[in-house]
């Protein structure tokens, strides 16, 4: 693609809006944008990060749209009352939503490679292209979440990785629909369950999106995913954790921190070992091998390079310990992703200190009645759950359900403290020596932030004891 026109970022710090301008801007585009975050004086080393890359930022005023010229890119969550967008509309530029855009750029490569799926997306998409880049490939990737692999001093915040290689590999996003847009060569599929849309709409959504990609890759151990496989046009790859599959999981060997397992295709069996934990990444790891193989990737090649993946920022990532317990960082936010942790973490001893923040009103109210079943079934007697109120960054929200609705569903093992400080507090003053804390949510990257701080609090703490 050619790019003659300057683009402007609304919300250029999300996770989703980032990486986007970082492949523009790593192809030679000109690139600005705006983030009410900066604004804020929150996450600095986001915008210097930006900032580095030649990308301009202003306030979010108006002032940065100033032309016809601009591309004025925005994602969903941009109301039409922020000043960039009447900014925009002022100079009669040109509107793109952040999915349009990057369908434009996926559709548009030789090897579009997409991951779908309500859980795993950003780990996948780090998997293969961690794959086709340790076997040469050179692909582009466009993932939500920072990729360890890449993450380097000059480069802290790599969420996107720009090649000259025909692979392009990107996550789709079915939450706001835009998965419609996009047209893969090669199609993973995941899983499908409650997130932000009713079952109904997610079926048809994944199955148009796999029924129009050359290959599809597709866990035939998740009952919503295999129940697609029939309306394909042609046999998919498929894989399961301890199920019948073109590539199967067998013999899984939890660590605390990695997995090993035993991957079987073409009735040949290769003992690998994971640097990321849990059944789930192990489910991860097979559908980034079936897309690498799909890709033209020997299957030897592919073992060797994923036992090279370290993982992403905020998937189950350890932050540290102090005084005998572990603070975790974690992006889960529905019932499965949540689940996955839980269950990756009871395999080991120790209690389980929650502090879970919804990430939005509306998705808390989808999948109320899925997330306080999976809490009943999975939290432990002694664990304990705190949640404090959804995250909300502005705009008009309907709160018809809260946390402390679910609160009141899940039972004694769980409280609902409004303010996400407090709530913190709350675990800092219950942990002890091997205690698990664990910060959980999306949408919000000062997460992060309080998870480092809970451990400063709970070093601090462990050392007047």
């Amino acid at each position: 693609m050619q790019f003659t026109n300057p683009y402007f970022f609304v919300g250029i710090g999300g996770s989703g809006m980032m990486p986007l301008a970082m492949i523009l801007a790593g192809r030679g585009a000109r690139v600005s944008g705006s983030d009410r975050a900066l604004d804020q004086a929150r996450l600095p080393a986001k915008f210097d990060a930006l900032r580095a890359l030649g990308i301009d930022l202003y306030a979010q005023d108006g002032s940065g749209v100033t032309s016809g010229e601009h591309i004025v890119v925005a994602s969903a969550a941009i109301e039409a009352t922020v000043a960039d967008i009447v900014a925009a509309e002022a100079v009669r530029a040109a509107r793109l939503s952040r999915a349009q855009l990057l369908a434009d750029l996926f559709n548009a490569s030789r090897l579009p490679i997409g991951v779908a799926g309500t859980s795993g997306k950003s780990t996948v998409t780090g998997m293969i292209g961690w794959i086709l880049h340790t076997c040469g490939r050179d692909p582009t990737v466009m993932n939500g979440a920072v990729m360890k692999n890449f993450a380097a001093p000059q480069a802290p915040f790599a969420s996107a990785l720009v090649g000259s290689g025909a692979a392009f590999v990107s996550e789709v996003d079915e939450s706001d629909g835009s998965i419609v847009l996009y047209r893969p060569r090669i199609a993973v599929l995941n899983n499908v369950s409650l997130d932000h849309k009713s079952l109904e709409e997610l079926r048809t959504l994944f199955g148009d999106f796999a029924r129009g990609a050359e290959t599809v890759v597709l866990n035939i151990g998740d009952a919503e995913t295999a129940a697609l496989a029939a309306s394909l046009p042609k046999p998919p790859i498929t894989f399961a954790v301890e199920g019948p599959a073109d590539l199967v999981a067998e013999n899984l060997a939890p660590e605390p921190f990695a997995c090993s397992f035993d991957l079987v295709a073409n009735g040949a069996r290769h003992r690998v070992r994971l640097k990321v934990p849990g059944r789930h990444n192990v489910s991860n790891a097979l559908a980034a091998i079936g897309a690498a193989r799909a890709a033209g990737v020997p299957l030897a090649e592919a073992i060797a390079a994923i036992e090279g993946f370290v993982g992403l920022k905020r998937r189950f990532e350890l932050v540290g310990e102090a005084g005998g317990v572990a603070v975790i960082d974690d992006f889960g936010h529905n019932p499965d992703k949540i689940g996955a942790t839980l269950d990756t973490l009871h395999a080991f001893p120790g209690r389980l200190l929650l502090l879970f923040q919804p990430h939005g009103y509306g998705p808390l109210k989808v999948m109320r009645h899925a997330l306080v079943e999976m809490l009943r079934e999975k939290l432990g007697a002694d664990d304990l759950l705190v949640m404090p109120d959804p995250v909300y960054q502005g705009g008009t929200v309907n709160r018809e359900v809260t946390s402390a609705d679910l609160i009141a569903d899940i039972g004694p093992r769980a409280r609902h403290v409004a303010d996400r400080d407090a709530a913190a507090a709350v675990l800092i003053a219950e942990a002890r020596p091997g205690d698990r804390v664990v910060v959980m949510g999306a949408r919000d990257d000062t997460l992060s932030a309080l998870a480092a701080d809970m451990l400063t609090q709970i070093a601090a703490k462990a050392s007047h004891a």
